[in-house]
């Protein structure tokens, strides 16, 4: 059974940091390219970053030299580090594969605000 356990958010003020967390279990881990997304109320899920099976990484325009996506092959972790976050980065934030169709944690919720 495939999982994705997304933990580490929080309410942090604007300029503030925070490390996203993500467990995953059932499927063969160092093979799969892995991604973050994001959903703000109202709106539909955006991808944050990407990093792929040989750790190659890919940004958002919007997030750009402020998050860094990293990944643990022997843990099977996805992480991300978020700095200088703005109000326009609150939402729900998941972790999934990018080369099969699981279904979506439950995620964890990031507030930036002051």
């Amino acid at each position: 059974q495939v999982q994705f356990v997304e933990s580490g958010g929080g309410l942090v003020q604007p300029g503030g940091s925070l490390r996203l967390s993500c467990a995953t279990s059932g499927f063969n881990f160092m093979w799969h390219d892995m991604a973050w997304y994001r959903q703000a109320p109202g709106n539909q899920r955006e991808l944050v970053a990407r990093v792929d099976s040989s750790g190659n990484t890919h940004y958002g325009d919007s997030v750009k030299g402020r998050f860094t996506i990293s990944r643990d092959n022997n843990k099977k972790m996805v992480y991300l580090q978020m700095n200088s976050l703005k109000p326009e980065d609150t939402g729900v934030y998941y972790c999934t594969s990018m080369n099969a169709q699981y279904s979506w944690g439950q995620g964890t919720q990031v507030t930036v605000s002051s």
